[in-house]
């Protein structure tokens, strides 16, 4: 029996509170069981724009899991005297997933990211995880949802990876799931990483916890979607005073 983790609520959002080791192992018996399970990877963006689309908090609420993604997620914590332990990052997560799912012959299935980026993707995985059954891959510009589904349900596949950003990525798990009982998890911009089109910030930059800066040097087109962070930092402050 896989279990329950005590949660942390920040606007509104319940976050795991644990650690990355503790949630992994959690995710992968799941896994190995068959069942279903929705995770989220939210950072304080996505609050924020949950917090202005009651549909969409409604998706994120529905999740088996949210995972913290985002210092700011755990800086909200403290502020609430709740505190996370650690940053658990979609990154982490998809990485970590890929390594094991290599070693344990696990089946998966990519969705999203550009054309180029999902090219250089499967030849990445093809040396890294040679291991890995990959059931199907596409990019995220395509117009008829049935086939993707199809494929994913016919297979029945473990991991699904959705990279088609928020709130598309969720929206797509939360119409979708039922399909097929093994992960369904949202992470962004991972295929870019992974696949060498995005740089992820060097480890001096984690560790301080000031990966945020590092991408807005690199894309400082990143500047608009950084005003979230004190609308979030509002919004925990609001709840605290509630």
């Amino acid at each position: 029996m896989t279990p329950k983790f005590k949660t942390t609520d920040i606007v509104s959002i319940p976050f795991v509170n644990t650690t990355f080791n503790d949630f992994m192992r959690t995710i992968e018996a799941r896994i190995n069981d068959h069942k279903n399970t929705f995770v989220v990877t939210a950072n304080p963006e996505i609050v924020v724009y949950a917090d202005h689309h009651p549909q969409y908090q409604k998706i994120l609420k529905s999740a088996t899991y949210v995972a913290p993604d985002g210092i700011g997620i755990i800086k909200g914590a403290q502020m609430l005297n709740d505190p996370i332990p650690e940053r658990i990052t979609g990154y982490d997560i998809f990485c970590r997933l890929l390594e094991w799912g290599n070693q344990n012959n696990k089946s998966a299935y990519f969705l999203g990211a550009k054309p180029e980026v999902v090219f250089d993707l499967r030849k990445i995985l093809a040396v890294n995880y040679p291991n890995l059954n990959i059931v199907g891959m596409q990019d995220g510009y395509f117009k008829n949802e049935t086939p993707i589904v199809s494929t994913i349900e016919s297979h029945d596949v473990d991991m699904i990876f959705v990279a088609t950003g928020f709130p598309f990525q969720e929206e797509f798990i939360e119409k979708y799931r039922n399909k097929n009982n093994g992960l369904w998890i949202g992470v962004g911009g991972s295929f870019d990483v992974l696949a060498g089109h995005t740089q992820r910030a060097p480890q001096f930059w984690i560790d301080h916890h000031i990966e945020w800066l590092y991408r807005l040097i690199k894309q400082p087109t990143r500047f608009k979607r950084m005003l979230a962070i004190p609308e979030f930092l509002k919004l925990v402050r609001k709840q605290k005073k509630g």
